[in-house]
């Protein structure tokens, strides 16, 4: 199905592998169209229950865009248009990923440069190594940060720290950007695996329509004001208070026992 990415689903978990480890998983516009697809299949999967997004290889997640082939096609092509290549591919490959009913963990193994940092941004939990760096290396070559950084940055650190990172463009290591917050948590190397599972393991057996509409209302209350979010919760509440695993959980409580979803 794919040829750049390794796709597989196994007891609820679906892992997405980018697998260039040659170009240490450069985004290639083919790459980014299977990203893209990938996410797609496992929504419209309801065995699928989390979604692992991680790079092959031990020395990177995603070196950003391939420049090699960019510089063929800004050489090659006349009007060729960064913008339109942005919309075309980048653009629906972070959407896929933001609007995915299900969470996605990023197992953050090595570099995590440019585009390649936007791409683990748009995880909803961030997972790393703490010899592995995140890099809005965009200024080196005098664009900026694009694939929806100046989106995350600002909402995950502020607004005067993610100028810094996009203006210089330096490397924050696990441990730094645990603590500012850029990542949800940062360990040794040798125990990036077992962290990765522990946290797959929960969200697994979690209520996945809960978890998928909490995604969903978080996202809104970027643009919505407290009025429109209060109605927004009520919907989402009413349609939870509905599903199977609702009626588990309240049952389970009241049983005190511990809770078995389906996620459904």
């Amino acid at each position: 199905m794919f040829h750049h990415l390794l796709f597989s689903v196994s007891n609820g978990i679906c892992q997405i592998t980018l697998n260039r480890p040659q170009v240490h998983n450069a985004l290639s516009p083919d790459l980014i169209r299977e990203i893209a697809s990938a996410f797609e299949t496992a929504g419209a999967d309801e065995t699928v229950r989390v979604v692992v997004l991680t790079g092959a290889g031990d020395r990177a997640f995603c070196s950003g865009a391939d420049l090699k082939e960019a510089a063929g096609q800004l050489q090659g092509t006349d009007g060729f248009s960064m913008g339109d290549l942005l919309r075309s591919t980048y653009h629906p490959m972070i959407r896929a990923i933001r609007k995915l009913p299900k969470p996605v963990v990023c197992r953050l193994n090595g570099v995590a440069a440019g585009a390649g940092c936007s791409l683990a941004l748009a995880c909803d939990v961030v997972i790393a190594a703490e010899e592995a760096y995140l890099s809005l290396l965009f200024v080196g070559i005098g664009l900026m940060p694009d694939a929806g950084s100046t989106f995350f940055l600002p909402r995950l650190v502020g607004s005067q720290k993610a100028f810094e990172l996009c203006s210089t463009g330096r490397r924050v290591y696990g441990p730094e950007a645990a603590q500012l917050g850029l990542i949800t948590r940062s360990v040794p190397a040798a125990e990036l695996d077992q962290a990765v599972a522990e946290t797959v393991a929960y969200y697994a057996s979690a209520p996945t329509q809960a978890i998928g509409l909490m995604k969903l209302a978080l996202n809104q209350s970027l643009y919505t004001d407290l009025e429109a979010q209060l109605e927004q919760e009520a919907q989402y509440q009413n349609q939870l208070g509905q599903s199977p695993d609702a009626a588990e959980g309240i049952m389970a409580f009241l049983q005190k026992r511990k809770p078995i979803f389906q996620g459904k």
